[in-house]
């Protein structure tokens, strides 16, 4: 079941209202969409996302509130065409949670995975782009120990990318989970392989280039007193979202909402331990 994170704290800074107009920049299986929907009645929630499958997911668990609903495959890119699509200038608010799909990291065939063999694959979009596949296996092997190391703050990336290249080729994430294992033993509960395949996927996907474009557009999508909520799940992603707020105070542009990071509360992280490491700050324009 998806349950979606820090939900109530979502709908509280966004301060929905029925007759507003609100963009889910990062729609997944649509929890927080749908639940935006339902606080509507002559309003419009836009939601957004650069998994085509998991938009197809979000419609269907949204379908009560489809009227209210208007659909988008993009990316952080995107928003804007996503508003003009829909004769949307500005929203009164918007949400954006940083955080990988369950439907993403169960679905074997997607690639996220090392706990379910499958192709080593990894995009959010499957219609463009480089597999992890293509990136492991033609990547130099220095390149490769310093993505590991960067986005998937790995110490022991050299070693990795050392016991990588040796295996290539590398046909699944069943078999670089095997490899990655072999080359550094586990030795906590954590499997030795995740952080690698956290960093994979966030170079494939891009997701820092992402986060800046969308950092970058948000400010100009939102009318004045209108809102910014973002979820983040890692301490690199929480600096750009906190930097790029201060920056909006600073200019005059923006109020911050969050003086401190919010959190998800002891019985929610109990309840969806996903939870555990978000993040949630938001800002109100001027």
């Amino acid at each position: 079941m998806h349950i979606p994170v820090m939900l109530s704290e979502s709908l509280e800074y966004l301060g929905v209202r029925p007759d507003g107009i609100f963009l889910d920049a990062t729609a997944g299986l649509g929890g927080h969409t749908g639940a935006i929907a339902e606080r509507l009645t002559t309003g419009l929630v836009i939601a957004n996302d650069r998994d085509a499958e998991s938009l197809e997911m979000a419609k269907r668990n949204t379908a009560q509130w489809a009227s209210r609903i208007r659909y988008h495959h993009g990316s952080f890119g995107d928003l804007k065409a996503a508003l003009e699509e829909n004769g949307v200038e500005l929203v009164d608010g918007l949400l954006a949670d940083l955080g990988v799909s369950r439907y993403q990291l169960t679905e074997g065939e997607r690639g996220f995975s090392l706990m379910a063999d499958g192709p080593l694959d990894m995009r959010m979009d499957r219609s463009r782009g480089q597999t992890a596949g293509e990136l492991i296996n033609f990547t130099p092997e220095q390149q490769l120990a310093d993505l590991i190391y960067r986005f998937g703050e790995e110490r022991r990336s050299r070693r990795i990318a050392r016991a990588i290249v040796r295996a290539r080729p590398i046909h699944s994430t069943g078999h670089l989970a095997r490899v990655i294992e072999a080359a550094v033993p586990r030795t906590s509960k954590l499997h030795p392989a995740t952080q690698t395949f956290m960093a994979l996927r966030m170079a494939v996907n891009d997701e820092q280039g992402e986060l800046d474009r969308l950092l970058a557009a948000a400010p100009d999508l939102v009318r004045s007193d209108g809102r910014i909520v973002i979820i983040s799940f890692m301490s690199l992603e929480d600096r750009k979202v906190k930097q790029s707020f201060q920056a909006l105070a600073r200019a005059g542009r923006g109020r911050i909402l969050t003086k401190h990071v919010a959190r998800p509360s002891p019985e929610e992280m109990k309840n969806n331990p996903p939870s555990r490491s978000a993040k949630l700050r938001a800002v109100e324009m001027k």
